[in-house]
């Protein structure tokens, strides 16, 4: 059998949705497609991330050699001594956890130490802060739990059945395991779960496999969502990606580890053994999706609107901080919007407003980014909202530098796989 007659398959379980990607291993050919959506929530049983990959992949997996899962970052699934779920997982856009995130930076010495320790200054997105919020409001739970697994993590230990392992690009999500150091740093995971010290998944290499399911298909390492689109577009140097989904974050690999004392950059792993310095906001997609339902059109019709208005909409500025902020780390803020006047008060100025709102909340990543010896030539524009004709049009300007459009794909299913 040649490569290309290899089936491999990619899975993708974010925040919304599982999606099954199965791929030709040496031509990358996609062959077989499926997709389930998730609960719209913040919190959520993992039996849901199960119950869609099975919807999902139902009737692809005939001659699948090999998976591999890619999952949404920070989020935290809890499990007691018989591996059963102690609580709904935390996802990562789930804010209760900002108090503690706050608290554990200066416990641990101020922002400088973090980032020297694990990279990245703790915020609300983090699995150590969730930890840390569980320790104090369900201290009954917090004891029965006996370890710590990350979405991908968990998925990838249902499939196998054995044992729990995941990868540096996810772990480097966590805030208690050291990229530069590829180490977990038990002292901060103790501190933040007030002594409790639960087990945790071995951090497997790039190339090492995780296990096989029942019926023999090999299961990869795995990795983390924005890791694993990092792969899928075979990042070099000067490519920076600027991925608009629910979440929008901005990435370029390096050889070097980051370290951001004032927390905007995190300093990531990727999947390969690199760094991902990467810059996450909160506000993307949803900030599209939200102006259209209050301007009573669909997303065409805000991309219509949108560019019928001027550049700068006639002075109205969104600041789309509509779920609170992650990047700059405000979980308590507000949407608003500015500079609102009768003569600009107009539905196309709004859209126009919402479109360069969120995009500059990205341009700001990428000043972050570069500021940290990526360099930035070029934007790789990826994600859902990366489908927007006004986004499209916009975003060179906004960002200053060349804009391309990859070949539409899911590129953290192609990743996985």
């Amino acid at each position: 059998m040649n490569n290309n007659e290899v089936l491999v398959a990619g899975v993708d379980s974010s925040t919304q949705s599982t999606k099954v990607l199965v791929c030709e291993a040496g031509t990358g050919r996609i062959v077989r497609t499926g997709r389930a959506d998730h609960p719209d929530t913040t919190e959520v049983d993992p039996a849901r991330w199960w119950e869609a990959w099975r919807s999902a992949s139902d009737g692809l997996l005939d001659g699948v050699s090999a998976i591999g899962v890619a999952g949404q970052q920070h989020g935290m699934v809890t499990l007691d001594d018989g591996g059963e779920v102690v609580r709904p997982a935390l996802l990562w856009n789930d804010t209760r956890s900002a108090r503690a995130a706050a608290d554990l930076t200066g416990e641990l010495g101020g922002p400088e130490v973090w980032a020297e320790a694990v990279g990245s200054v703790p915020v609300a997105s983090f699995t150590v802060t969730k930890l840390r919020w569980l320790a104090d409001n369900e201290p009954e739970n917090a004891d029965r739990v006996a370890r710590v697994l990350l979405p991908h993590d968990w998925l990838t230990w249902r499939l196998t059945g054995t044992e729990p392992v995941t990868d540096r690009g996810d772990a480097s999500g966590t805030g208690y395991f050291s990229p530069a150091k590829s180490a977990y740093r038990r002292d901060i995971l103790t501190r933040a779960f007030r002594g409790r010290d639960p087990e945790l998944p071995r951090v497997l290499g790039p190339a090492e496999p995780a296990g096989h399911t029942p019926d023999g298909t090999l299961v990869s390492a795995g990795t983390g969502d924005n890791m694993a689109a990092a792969l899928a577009l075979e990042l070099g140097e000067g490519d920076v990606v600027v991925s608009l989904g629910t979440s929008g974050t901005v990435f370029g690999v390096s050889e070097t580890p980051p370290v951001d004392p004032g927390g905007t950059v995190a300093g990531f792993a990727d999947a390969s053994g690199r760094f991902l310095p990467l810059v996450c906001t909160l506000n993307a997609a949803r900030v599209l999706t939200s102006t259209a339902q209050l301007l009573g059109v669909d997303l065409a019709g805000l991309d219509r609107l949108a560019l019928a208005a001027d550049p700068g909409a006639g002075g109205l500025t969104l600041l789309p901080y509509l779920d609170g902020e992650r990047t700059p780390n405000l979980p308590d803020a507000a949407g608003s919007v500015h500079g609102l006047r009768r003569t600009n008060m107009t539905p196309e100025n709004l859209a126009r407003a919402s479109v360069e709102g969120m995009l500059c909340g990205l341009a700001v990543g990428l000043d972050a980014v570069r500021a940290h010896g990526v360099a930035v030539r070029r934007v790789l524009l990826i994600g859902g909202a990366a489908q927007s004709e006004s986004v499209r049009a916009l975003a060179p300007t906004v960002f200053g530098v060349p804009v391309v459009l990859p070949e539409t794909a899911e590129h953290v299913a192609v990743g996985a796989a």
